[in-house]
């Protein structure tokens, strides 16, 4: 079990390696939050390979970032089915990096949807009902919990990437400690921003006791 009593499926997965897949859209930070757990292996004493992939240059567009963390790593990229956790800051984009978690995986997901701007059109389709329910048959490898209200709450929407790093820092068998990855952050971070990244940090770790989807 983590420090807050769930029982998460990292449990189950010991590695040596960390591959730890994060999902979103531009503009809500996820390639930020690649950079604070980065800063945070490295103060751990550990190696780190990144990589991004980004899908349009303007805002709402599609960015999945892999992060490989420990020793004799290889290449940046994390194949189907190997990494222990994934991060979706977006509650469709966790369809796009579910086919990387690893059987005992854990995911942790924002359920905030992001409407893409075709949907009014017609052009594309966004079934959230369809989305949750898979989710949601996923037991408690699915972790949902709503990181941009807590974000609000915290000081700005814009710290909903931190409100899921919080939320990440409790779970067991990590390469770094929490007071390691918020290190990271206020390496990575303006000091003008560390008050309300630090109000939504703590308010992931909150959430984790709460969250009627873990464990």
């Amino acid at each position: 079990m983590n420090k807050n009593g769930n029982s998460l499926q990292t449990e189950n997965v010991t590695p040596s390696n960390w591959a730890i897949i994060i999902t979103g859209v531009g503009g809500q930070g996820g390639v930020l939050a690649s950079r604070i757990m980065a800063e945070a292996a490295i103060i751990a004493g550990y190696e780190v390979r990144t990589s991004e992939t980004i899908g349009m240059a303007q805002r709402e567009g599609v960015v999945v970032s892999h992060i490989k963390i420990g020793r004799d790593l290889g290449g940046p990229l994390i194949g189907d089915g190997t990494a222990q956790i994934l991060l979706s800051l977006e509650l469709a984009e966790s369809l796009r990096g579910w086919p990387k978690l690893h059987p005992a995986g854990q995911a942790l997901i924002n359920c905030r949807p992001i409407i893409p701007p075709g949907v009014a059109s017609g052009m594309t389709q966004y079934n959230q009902a369809a989305i949750m329910d898979f989710l949601q048959q996923q037991g408690s490898r699915a972790c949902l919990f709503d990181a941009t209200a807590a974000a609000i709450e915290a000081g700005s929407s814009k710290a909903t990437n931190m409100v899921m790093l919080g939320a990440f820092s409790t779970l067991p068998n990590l390469p770094f400690t929490a007071e390691q990855l918020w290190q990271g952050a206020t390496t990575v971070l303006p000091p003008k921003l560390h008050a309300v990244n630090q109000s939504a940090f703590a308010a992931g770790q909150a959430l984790m006791t709460t969250a009627p989807s873990c464990g």
